[in-house]
């Protein structure tokens, strides 16, 4: 049993045999101080791990006491036996001072040879990798095994915990098992190591040859004065890396090698470039899943629109039958995919773009918006060749980027004002993307690589159908939306326009309320239109004046029929037809315009003067002619319809159509201009309640015309409560809203005599004066 003082080693752990240098702080200063005074120069060396002392030290010599190169002091310790730590004692300076008592260690067994001889096969084979061969020959000239087993204090990748065990072991046998595990555990990791190194190097010398040849290329080029353009082989990797079609690819690194193989001074790589950032940011293998709920899609385009059955129908059709394909697993057929197309006709106002989005909605895909509206240059929808400055691709292609996948939405709004100009037919070039047998292919001037349109769902919208090219329709799948009732438009209105105006305004619904019979009454008398955005207008104009009343006083505001002279002034839309009708020679027809439907009033009038007939209101040449028929139809059966064969014959007749600043076209007009000039000749008023569409001939037939779910829209906003249509429309009464059919007295008529019997006041029966009375007649 010793007393030593205590020599802290916080990063090092010193074994018996060792000799390492201990640098001195304020604790180890102590310790060798204490030691030197007492004149055997010996401490207990203990490791102190976390702050706490081993069980286990080492009794050791100091052999020096100096400064390092670097002029920090420090001591030369010399370890010599193990030693196990006991009570702490009161000792002299300000080191600690212990007991110590030395480990008597046991003779090595027989297992501890064998131990030794693979620890030392094991430690040569890692010091001759490292070409030390001068401690491979100190491990052999060791007989001592403890000697030996403690010469791995050295070892720079053992831890130092690894050492605190090996210091802590009780015998040789423990220490050379210790050491023979850890030895094999290092050789393991350092095959790996070795491995993955040399995996490294074989890349890095394969990516230094590469750089190598590149570097002596551009010299090459330096020398011909063609310097090779910054980035082509971030191109070459980024193609590389990007999921592209197998053709895609094989085009984009063609492009890339041009590059490599072009001058900075050449205009070529600006364009290669470009085209390349195309490609690369084209969603090529992007593709968003559909929404299988019907339920769901069906909740979501009610929730949006009111009404639009036909097309909400539509929609539930075509993922109805893509979840049944999906079910079966029948995928794409001959390279094309599932998509459709559809147009959205009807007039402005009733909701077709915003159906684009719902439509989006319900699917679960993504939407993007195409306007065409005023486009001249096929190249908008094709793209543009490359050699072209500034060459862009098309309008298509860009709305796919900006998808951001290949199977969006894509509305084509506007579709009907797409015009011819001298750079083209744009609506020639939508033949293609519009046309399922071919969009899987589809080949855009910028691109020129195929693209798949196939799984697009494309919506196009137009006002007048008659205004698309006959082959562009042929390929879309016709949706008409004529426009709504006043039912349904109050219904828009309190569930959707009111609840967004109310928010546009900064109001609550608390603050501000507006009747259901208000509603009606805007919608009848201040907007008669087909669609609600002039209904909304008028709500936005209630709700501002509305703001205003409640900045000076803060009470709730409700908004009463009664009260709509003061926020929108007087009615616009007044009952006129028995007033207008009330003389002969007047007559009320149904048209269609871009707008949708609305009544038109043919006037009629004859003089004294040169015969003929003079035509005015800005018609048509097929409107004139369904004047001159009408003419030439009474005149040649007058006898037979009970007309006075004078009234028309030997006087001039002036036949005018208001509105006169509105061109006006079309052979619907026939049979009203036929009851208005009977009603002329025969002094007979027209029924002010009558409404009438029909082509007529010379024979007095009767043929059909289009249009007609527009026109009794139309007959039942005016007030209208009796309509005459061509026998042969009356398939169309079918799409009729059932609040309209009930509301309207519809007669399909195949001859015009039927007409006049129908629509002329009896000879006997005088015209009323009193327009109300009339209108409720």
């Amino acid at each position: 049993m010793a007393t030593l003082p205590v020599l802290p080693l916080t990063d090092a752990v010193l074994l018996p045999g060792m000799v390492v240098p201990v640098t001195l702080d304020p604790t180890t200063q102590a310790a060798v101080d204490a030691a030197r005074a007492t004149g055997d120069r010996k401490v207990l060396a203990v490791p102190r791990v976390d702050g706490e002392y081993g069980s286990v030290g080492v009794i050791a010599q100091i052999d020096k006491v100096g400064r390092l190169t670097s002029g920090e002091p420090a001591a030369v310790v010399r370890g010599l036996t193990r030693a196990r730590i006991g009570a702490g004692v009161p000792g002299p300076g300000a080191a600690l001072w212990v007991e110590a008592s030395v480990i008597d260690e046991p003779a090595p067994a027989g297992k501890a040879k064998e131990l030794a001889r693979e620890y030392r096969a094991l430690m040569t084979s890692v010091l001759s990798d490292r070409g030390a061969w001068q401690v491979i020959d100190a491990m052999e000239r060791m007989t001592d095994l403890g000697e030996l087993a403690d010469s791995a204090g050295y070892a720079p990748w053992l831890s130092l915990s690894q050492k605190v065990e090996l210091l802590a072991a009780p015998d040789v046998t423990a220490r050379l098992e210790l050491l023979v595990g850890w030895v094999k555990e290092h050789l393991a990791e350092q095959e790996v190591n070795e491995q993955i190194n040399s995996d490294v190097r074989e890349g890095l010398e394969k990516s230094q040859r590469e750089f190598l040849l590149r570097q002596q290329l551009a010299a090459i080029r330096k020398e011909l004065g063609e310097d090779e353009p910054d980035g082509s082989a971030d191109y070459r990797s980024r193609i590389e890396s990007a999921e592209l079609p197998e053709k895609v690819r094989e085009a984009a690194l063609r492009e890339v090698g041009k590059l490599e193989r072009a001058s900075d001074q050449s205009p070529e790589s600006s364009w290669i470039r470009t085209w390349l950032d195309t490609v690369l940011e084209m969603p090529w293998s992007t593709r968003t899943e559909d929404n299988t709920d019907l339920a769901a899609a069906r909740a979501v385009l009610d929730t949006d629109h009111a009404g639009l059955a036909d097309v909400k129908d539509r929609i539930l059709e075509y993922l109805a039958v893509r979840n049944r394909r999906a079910e079966r697993n029948l995928g794409v057929v001959g390279g094309r995919g599932s998509g459709a197309v559809l147009a959205l006709a009807g007039p402005p106002g009733v909701g077709k773009t915003s159906l684009g989005e719902s439509v989006a909605r319900a699917l679960g895909r993504r939407f993007v918006r195409v306007s065409l509206g005023g486009i001249r240059d096929e190249a908008e929808i094709r793209g543009h060749r490359r050699t072209y400055v500034g060459a862009l691709p098309g309008r298509i292609v860009r709305a796919l980027r900006e998808a951001g996948s290949m199977n969006p939405v894509v509305l084509l709004d506007e579709v009907d004002k797409v015009s011819a100009g001298y750079a083209g037919d744009p609506a020639a070039a939508l033949l293609e993307v519009l046309d399922p047998a071919q969009n899987h292919t589809f080949r855009d001037h910028y691109l020129e690589v195929d693209l798949d349109l196939s799984d697009v769902l494309f919506l196009a919208t137009a006002n007048v159908v008659e205004s698309i090219p006959g082959p562009l329709l042929d390929r879309m799948e016709l949706v008409t939306l004529d426009g709504y009732t006043e039912d349904e438009k109050v219904a828009i209105a309190r569930d959707h326009l009111l609840p967004r105006q109310l928010e546009r305004a900064g109001l609550t619904a608390d603050e501000a309320t507006i009747s259901d019979e208000a509603l009606h009454r805007v919608a009848g008398e201040h907007t008669r239109e087909a669609g609600v955005r002039q209904l909304e207008r008028a709500l936005a104009r209630i709700l501002r004046k509305v703001a205003v009343a409640l900045a000076s006083d803060p009470a709730p505001v409700r908004v009463d029929a009664s009260d709509l002279a003061r926020y929108l002034g007087r009615p616009k839309f007044t009952p006129e037809s028995a007033e207008r009708t009330a003389v002969p020679g007047v007559a009320t027809g149904l048209a269609v315009t871009g707008a949708g439907g609305d009544v038109l009033f043919i006037e009629a009038t004859s003089m004294d003067g040169e015969p003929g007939l003079t035509l005015t209101g800005q018609l048509g040449e097929v409107m004139k002619e369904s004047a001159h028929i009408a003419l030439s139809y009474l005149r040649s059966n007058g006898r037979r319809l009970g007309l006075d064969p004078n009234a028309l014959a030997g006087r001039r007749i002036h036949l005018h159509v208001p509105a006169g600043a509105v061109p006006k076209d079309g052979p619907s007009a026939g049979i009203t201009m036929v009851t208005a000039l009977a009603s002329l000749a025969s002094g007979r008023p027209v029924r002010p309640e009558f409404g009438m569409t029909g082509e007529v001939t010379l024979s007095g037939r009767v043929l059909p015309i289009g249009g007609v779910k527009q026109k009794l829209l139309a007959a039942h906003r005016a007030g209208r409560t009796e309509v005459i249509i061509p026998a042969r429309n009356e398939p169309d009464l079918d799409d009729l809203p059932a609040e309209v059919r009930s509301a309207l007295t519809v007669h399909t008529l195949a001859d015009v005599s039927d007409v006049l019997a129908l629509a002329l006041r009896p000879a006997d029966v005088p015209a009323p004066l009193d327009g109300p009375a009339l209108t409720a007649a």
